[in-house]
């Protein structure tokens, strides 16, 4: 797509924003309100080298950084916003 927008002068720039786990209320389910939650809160970040869940406003200030002009040149990127997973994910087990 990046190629193609750039291949016929449009002027558009295409990128795209990969996250992983960003604590919205699609987790409460999972998650509850019970003593136990920041238990199972741990539990499923415990793979996230950064021991956590994003926030909305770190994937939106991402969202905001590649619709400025300061992201003039960029296109055809695929950022992953992940806590570092994917960076760790090559690392031995029991890091």
């Amino acid at each position: 797509m990046a190629l193609y927008c750039a291949g016929q002068g449009l002027n558009i720039r295409c990128n795209s924003i990969h996250p992983a786990a960003v604590m919205t209320p699609i987790w409460e389910p999972m998650l509850g309100n019970g003593p136990d939650r920041s238990k199972r809160e741990a539990a499923m970040v415990a793979d996230t080298p950064l021991r956590r869940f994003g926030r909305p406003e770190e994937v939106a200030a991402l969202a905001v950084m590649l619709a400025s002009d300061e992201a003039a040149y960029m296109t055809g990127a695929e950022l992953t916003i992940d806590g570092g997973i994917l960076a760790g994910s090559a690392a031995a087990p029991g890091r």
